[in-house]
């Protein structure tokens, strides 16, 4: 985990856009924070139509990111963790979870924020999660994308630059 090679994400006057966040439920300190990052923001870039809808866990992300994407949002963000286990459970919620939100952009053509922490331990999730402690904000990273992705879609479909 290094964090290293981020771009600069250029916060812009995205009031316009209407989003939905799609999060898990499990690990209820890491969720807050991904959903706390992500709150932040929206609020950075001005967006005020939203909605959030919590699901059981990650492996539930893309069907209801697929109903979402289907009631016109120009953005959805998916957040979840899974944290690697001793079964290969970790392996099959992870790429159903990748995939599963993969086809929800393409099927859709709407911009997905893929904020879903594939973690070895608790700890990097922590180190992810957006916390007060955390290095990172990954809710924050994920919305801030899947607004950016939005803008250029919108820019592509109206063939401007």
């Amino acid at each position: 985990m290094s964090g290293e090679g981020a771009p600069d994400q250029e916060v812009f006057d995205a009031s316009g856009l209407k989003v939905a966040i799609v999060a898990a439920s499990w690990h209820t300190q890491v969720m807050d924070g991904l959903l706390g990052g992500a709150q932040r923001a929206l609020a950075e870039y001005g967006v005020t139509q939203h909605r959030t809808v919590r699901v059981p866990g990650t492996f539930e992300l893309p069907v209801v990111a697929s109903a979402l994407a289907a009631q016109g949002y120009d953005a959805v963000v998916a957040l979840g963790v899974v944290i690697r286990g001793g079964t290969p459970h970790f392996d099959y919620v992870c790429n159903a979870a990748t995939d599963g939100l993969v086809r929800v952009g393409l099927d859709h053509t709407v911009a997905v924020g893929f904020g879903v922490l594939t973690c070895d331990n608790d700890q990097q999730a922590f180190e992810r999660a957006g916390l007060p402690h955390s290095r990172e904000d990954k809710g924050y990273e994920a919305t801030s994308a899947a607004l950016l992705t939005a803008r250029t879609l919108a820019s592509v479909r109206t063939g401007t630059p």
